[in-house]
């Protein structure tokens, strides 16, 4: 990443980080940028989560692991991961309108992880996402071996999940992810 990407990143990460200061509680910047620059791949991966539009800021610390987690915090899903089927045997199985690529595959290139039923009601702690949009969540095996797979959203002041065919897409459906550093 050029000095100067890296640099408007780090602003932008900041300026999210300092207005959002409700998801972070008790956590200080400095300590997150030291995090940032000693891992310039996680900050690779920070400019992709950034890219496709998935406002990614810090939603937690774990000091077992002394890191921080950042998640996408779009308000709606992030707009560069939609139109996705699930995983890449659900793409596989569609014979016409293929979406242009699938969630898991998409989420391993990126560097980060799809959030799993229960990071997504958390992160639903933090605010409101997903009110016009959804996002696939990480399946268990039982659902997925049978065809299936898991999204969720926030509808009437609720979070839902639903189930829907993994091969299914939508222009509104997209994933969030998250990143420890």
């Amino acid at each position: 990443m050029e000095t100067e990407a890296k640099s408007e990143l780090i602003r932008t990460l900041r300026s999210r980080f300092e207005m959002n200061t409700g998801r972070h509680m008790g956590i200080e910047w400095g300590a997150v940028l030291a995090k940032l620059e000693a891992n310039p791949q996680k900050l690779e991966t920070l400019f992709d989560m950034e890219r496709t539009g998935g406002e990614p800021d810090v939603i937690g610390y774990d000091g077992n692991k002394d890191c921080f987690t950042y998640c996408d915090c779009s308000p709606e899903s992030p707009r560069g991961r939609r139109s996705l089927c699930y995983d890449l045997a659900a793409l596989d199985s569609r014979k016409e309108n293929k979406p242009r690529g699938n969630a898991v595959e998409m989420a391993s290139v990126l560097g980060i992880e799809m959030l799993t039923e229960a990071q997504y009601r958390n992160l639903q702690q933090l605010g409101e996402f997903d009110v016009k949009t959804s996002s696939w969540v990480m399946t268990p095996p039982g659902i997925r071996n049978l065809g299936g797979a898991l999204f969720c959203d926030r509808r009437y002041g609720q979070v839902f999940v639903y189930h829907n065919g993994a091969d299914s897409y939508y222009a509104a459906r997209g994933f969030r992810g998250l990143i420890s550093v």
